[in-house]
């Protein structure tokens, strides 16, 4: 039997009789009064370990006042497994294997924010039942180049588009109290130099392309968190940028959640104490890159913060107002009374996956309507391609998952199929092979040491006695290709796949490409197939996903968030000679960037933004405006009408740019300012009703800092693609 001396140690050690009285009970007090209480209880020592890590993936609460630790997780398409404490290797968990949802390209390419709010209710739950609290995602940088290795990461080249996909991601998330960590502010729009590039950019592209999917985050979405990006700007790194972090973020736009450094993206301990930075994490333990010793104190704003400001060099305001971040942080997560339990690999998250690929893949060309492929009479089906066979949830930097199932491209299209038709498989090339990621194994025997002439003899053998060849390509999750880190050498598909292409148009005319990548490629092949199908890393139910859309069990509905460009130099930047840069890297094309560059310079692209075909057609009639005059006080409703004249279901999304005839300033001819999906039946006809009101003809005064218009006339342009237009019109600003 314990003696009372004992039991009295151990109840003063959990706190039961310590003179500490504890934070705020009371959870319908107002947070920022529990805030204040808790800060005024902490130690100078105590705060700091908050503003910095104490593990790979965590910080420091404070035990004796029953604050909690903060745990992140890498996402944005899944919850990273679990690693060891100082180690980015997997911990080896056999409980922690989730569900790969696709790439936020593929979100993007839904043109849909109800899907947006499902991926980010649905991975919000699998971080909350993992006891996370900050959800390291989404990425919303611009699409600047097709180089870059990230791209798959973000949603596309569009800040309007963008922006309304974002805030539902995000309000998802938050509905499980777990924190979207809006990623990475700002400017990160290559990987190559990603440490030490400095970014140049005039206002006016700063603030209509660049931010403002940043700024609907905070505004619109809510968003407590924001992680900083490696690059700097104005010479200053964007962990702790004044100008990015105080000005903008903090001054401009009310922002009173967490600043988060990228792991390894703070550089100096005045700036991270003075430039906006809250918390700091790192890949090493010495606050860089490194690993040296397991003294996490050795981080900017760790001991020589805290010396700093004991030494008085730093007010200890300063230092509370990072910890007020942090407690809100914390009292809107993990302390909140209202937290719900979450889910993780549930069917239900299965389901969601695969229904936000299946609106996401892109039917991009069709001719003679060979798809949706039709099993009467097709006795033979080729499917070439390794990307048929390879798993990709594994790779491509800190989005790399330990999926609890990845159904691959072959295995979906002979599920579908069954037993009304032979499918043979063909390798027909052979990309760059790991066998994992953090200590996350593939366990994939895919190696193939056959010459390229061997690989691509037998696709043609196989191709040449088959009714129909599905060619599954593109890029992989390999370094210099959708990868983190490091971006794409060329725009040129890799692993002599143009070749292949080349030599299977010769011996069948029924092909079908599925390009399974978070970039477009160059297409010097695009006249030789009659089908090409965007697929992008669609995650755990790729395959089955890409098979309902192949065989018709599905009407593709995706659009094109960014264009797919002809040749490389076609894209601003590269015409412009205007990346990587060296040292330094100037946005010579300023605003006009994707859709707006080629529309400037009159460059037809190979596939425009917004371009997306369906099995079905959709017929748009002449919209109605309720008036054509425009006011700073009112707004213009407009109504288009849209009938299905097919014999299929499908959904049409319907686009809205406006264009400025006469400005004093340079605008691109047409900008994305509305857009919206519908689902028609076959004969079925719906209105699309959009408002225009001032606000979408404003562009930034960079003389004047702020937004403005001018009066005149403007153009509507309604269509299904920045291309496709069905209808313009004048519109008059008063």
């Amino acid at each position: 039997m314990r003696s009372w001396s004992v039991i009295l140690a151990l109840f003063i050690a959990t706190g039961i009789f310590a003179q500490e009285t504890p934070i705020y009970l009371d959870v319908t007090a107002p947070v920022e009064e529990r805030i204040e209480d808790a800060l005024s209880r902490m130690t100078v020592e105590e705060k700091v370990a908050m503003c910095h890590a104490q593990s790979k993936f965590s910080s420091a609460g404070v035990p004796r006042l029953g604050i909690p630790e903060n745990w992140m997780t890498d996402g944005p398409h899944g919850i990273r497994p679990e690693v060891f404490w100082n180690e980015w290797d997997q911990a080896g968990w056999t409980n922690d294997s989730c569900v790969a949802f696709p790439a936020l390209t593929c979100l993007a390419a839904t043109w849909n924010p109800d899907m947006a709010y499902l991926y980010g209710k649905s991975i919000g739950e699998e971080a909350r039942y993992r006891n996370k609290n900050v959800l390291l995602g989404p990425g919303v940088n611009i699409y600047r180049t097709p180089l870059n290795g990230r791209n798959f990461e973000y949603m596309g080249e569009d800040p309007y588009l963008a922006s309304k996909m974002v805030v539902p991601y995000v309000q998802g998330v938050q509905s499980n109290g777990v924190a979207a960590c809006v990623k990475h502010f700002a400017l990160n729009n290559q990987e190559t130099n990603r440490h030490t590039v400095n970014v140049h950019v005039d206002d006016r592209a700063l603030y209509e392309i660049y931010l403002p999917a940043f700024r609907a985050a905070v505004q619109e979405g809510n968003a407590w968190a924001i992680m900083g990006a490696y690059n700097l700007y104005k010479n200053q790194h964007a962990c702790h940028n004044r100008y990015l972090l105080n000005d903008i973020l903090r001054k401009e736009w009310n922002y009173n959640g967490v600043v988060i450094s990228d792991w390894g993206g703070a550089y100096d301990t005045y700036e991270s104490a003075y430039n906006g930075l809250d918390m700091e994490f790192g890949t090493g333990t010495d606050g860089l890159t490194d690993a040296r010793t397991s003294e996490y104190d050795a981080y900017h704003l760790a001991r020589p913060y805290l010396k700093l400001i004991k030494n008085g060099d730093i007010p200890i305001e300063n230092l509370d107002n990072k910890v007020r971040n942090i407690l809100r942080l914390v009292f809107r997560t993990t302390m909140s009374a209202n937290r719900p339990y979450g889910t993780f690999g549930s069917p239900e998250h299965f389901d969601a996956a695969r229904k936000i690929a299946q609106e996401g893949i892109v039917l991009l060309k069709n001719e003679e309507n060979i798809l949706p492929i039709g099993l009467d009479g097709k006795k033979r089906i080729a499917v070439i391609g390794e990307n048929a066979i390879r798993m990709m949830t594994v790779g491509g930097g800190s989005s790399s998952l330990k999926a609890k199932h990845e159904i691959l491209p072959l295995d979906g299209i002979k599920a579908a199929v069954g037993n009304k038709a032979e499918v043979t498989f063909a390798r027909g090339y052979v990309g760059k092979i790991s066998v994992g990621y953090n200590g996350v194994d593939t366990g994939q025997a895919i190696e193939d040491n056959r010459e390229k002439d061997t690989l691509i003899a037998e696709a043609c053998r196989i191709a040449e006695m088959s009714d129909i060849v599905i060619f599954v390509g593109g890029l992989n999750k390999e370094i210099h290709q959708d990868c983190e880190g490091l971006d794409r050498y060329d725009f040129q598909l890799p692993y002599a796949q143009n070749e292949l292409l080349d030599a299977l148009s010769k011996v069948n005319e029924n092909i079908v490409v599925v390009l399974v990548s978070g970039n477009a490629v160059e297409m010097p092949w695009v006249d030789n197939v009659k089908s090409i199908m965007q697929a992008w890393y669609c995650g755990s139910e790729a395959g089955n996903a890409i098979a309902d859309i192949l065989f018709g069990k599905v009407n593709p509905s995706g659009k094109l968030p960014f264009s797919f460009a002809r040749k490389l130099d076609d894209y601003g930047a590269h015409a412009l000679d205007a990346y990587p840069g060296d040292r330094d890297v100037y946005y010579k094309e300023g605003i006009f960037v994707g859709y707006r560059w080629l529309e400037k310079n009159k460059t037809k692209p190979l596939f425009p933004f917004g371009h997306g075909l369906s099995y079905t057609i959709f017929k748009y009639g002449k919209p109605v405006f309720s008036s054509r005059e425009l006011s700073s006080s009112d707004s213009i409703v407009v109504s288009v009408p849209i009938r299905n004249t097919g014999g299929m279901k499908g959904k049409e999304t319907v686009q809205l740019y406006i264009g400025d005839k006469k400005s004093t300033l340079p605008r691109p001819l047409k900008e994305l300012k509305a857009f919206r999906k519908i689902e028609l039946q076959p004969g079925e006809e719906k209105n699309v009703d959009f408002k225009i009101s001032v606000a979408d003809l404003m562009f930034f005064d960079d003389v004047r800092h702020a937004w403005t218009y001018e009066t005149g006339k403007f153009v509507v342009y309604i269509g299904a693609s920045s291309e496709d237009i069905k209808y313009s019109t004048e519109i008059t600003l008063k």
